[in-house]
């Protein structure tokens, strides 16, 4: 992956583009990153100082070549009709994921007839690398768990190694595959949550009756797809009890199928009184339930590493009796440090942002209890590092305050941290976790779409 700055006016925003990718791919990015444009016109910098359009990949190539000497690709967006924009060549996001996959059906194939079961390895490679690039699937942790594992288990089925000292080996071996069963569920389940957010396309001349008919087959694909999710957060959870990913995952699934029903309700114009009301806050209980149960395992977790207790240590321990310490890989104190400090400002922002959400369901159903819920989301603002007028700026356009504006959702503040952490994690060169793809899910258009129905 390579870093890029996308520049649309006074917007700047990093991306992370894959190597050697075609120019359809970096207009589908852009798009991304850019919801609100239909159409793009994609532009780099010449050594004239003239901004030249880019229509094809090998164009993409020659404004990568300039870039070399900044480090890093600065593009230049502008905004067209979609009728007006380039037929861009190359494949888009949904055409790669095809080929992809094709190609690695052949691949499997052919080393099917050579080499036995190693083919369904590789495939499983080639495919979650580029899952990775799209949708946030964790491939090189399962990778590496899988490679521990079976590292551990051949060790400890040597003969050299006494039956009784195999024993540690063998634990930790069954850990690792614990772990990567837990984390291919979790992946499983990433998968479904993002196929939540099927688009919605309603065209200007569809009728009311028919745009209905349209919004009401997005919103059951959707919770279908919430469900699915869920039950495999779940299944990860049964077989990892102390998986922590899995629950935070588990409470944003939660959270986001509490907001679709929210705004289903609203659009649907149903009556905030009866039994839909109550499956919101439903949701949202178990939301919350999920989100306390992992920080607090993952609090646990960072005490011990910080006393030196943590389970890493003792496996590394176990281990250096084989020389098989190098397994591991090790990572600084400040690094180690750092990258918990983002991990804890990253829950606290999605916790501040559930609460906020709630509080705000909760005025609107005439709930005594939307004020404390209110001040609960502050707090946890706080303790993600918010700045006081960043929080200012939501409690003043609070839906319970006469002069909220019109239209503001706190996603769009909560889209600025994230753009501001994009640039200090890529500048610092911290590594980013596994959860860190889900934390930074836009809402999904569908909510909008409902609530101005």
């Amino acid at each position: 992956m390579k870093s890029v700055k996308l520049v649309y006016g006074e917007d700047i925003r990093w991306a992370q583009l894959p190597v050697n990718c075609g120019v359809r791919l970096v207009r589908d990015i852009v798009i991304d990153r850019f919801p609100s444009l239909k159409g793009v016109l994609i532009k780099y910098k010449d050594q004239e100082g003239d901004l030249v359009t880019i229509t094809t990949t090998d164009e993409l190539r020659i404004a990568e070549g300039l870039a070399e000497n900044q480090g890093f690709l600065r593009l230049y967006i502008a905004e067209v009709s979609p009728d007006k924009e380039p037929l861009y060549d190359g494949m888009g996001i949904k055409e790669e994921v095809h080929q992809s996959s094709k190609k690695s059906s052949m691949v499997a194939v052919d080393i099917n007839l050579n080499e036995g079961s190693s083919c369904v390895e590789d495939w499983i490679v080639q495919f979650a690398r580029l899952f990775k690039n799209h949708v946030g699937f964790e491939c090189d942790s399962y990778l590496d768990l899988h490679e521990i594992g079976m590292k551990l288990y051949s060790e400890a089925m040597e003969d050299t190694v006494t039956s009784e000292d195999a024993q540690g080996l063998f634990d930790i071996a069954a850990a690792k595959f614990q772990e990567m069963t837990a984390l291919a569920l979790f992946n499983w389940g990433n998968v479904h949550l993002s196929k939540a957010r099927k688009r919605v396309v309603l065209t200007e001349d569809s009728s009311a009756e028919s745009m209905l008919i349209q919004v009401k087959a997005a919103y059951d694909w959707a919770q279908k797809e919430y469900v699915n999710a869920g039950m495999r957060y779940e299944e990860a959870l049964k077989i990892k009890p102390d998986f922590y990913e899995g629950l935070l995952a588990l409470g944003l699934q939660q959270f986001e199928q509490a907001k679709l029903s929210w705004y289903y309700v609203i659009g649907s114009k149903s009556n905030l009184e009866m039994g839909a009301s109550a499956q919101v806050l439903e949701l949202y209980n178990k939301a919350e339930d999920s989100m306390e149960k992992g920080m607090q395992i993952w609090e646990e977790m960072e005490e011990q590493r910080l006393n030196g207790l943590s389970k890493y240590v003792k496996d590394k321990a176990e281990l250096q009796k084989f020389g098989l310490d190098g397994l591991f890989k090790d990572i600084s104190a400040d690094e180690a440090s750092k990258q918990a400090a983002n991990m804890r400002s990253q829950i606290y922002h999605l916790w501040g942002t559930m609460l906020f959400e709630r509080s705000v369901v909760e005025y609107k159903l005439s709930l005594p209890t939307w004020e404390e819920c209110l001040e609960v989301a502050i707090e946890k603002f706080e303790l993600a590092g918010a700045s006081q007028t960043d929080i200012a700026v939501m409690i003043k356009n609070h839906c319970s305050n006469e002069t909220a504006l019109e239209g503001f959702t706190v996603d769009e503040i909560v889209q600025a941290w994230n753009e501001m952490y994009d640039a200090d994690r890529w500048r610092t060169g911290v590594a980013a976790f596994r959860l860190e793809p889900l934390f930074r899910r836009r809402s999904p258009k569908l909510h909008s779409v409902l609530e101005h129905l």
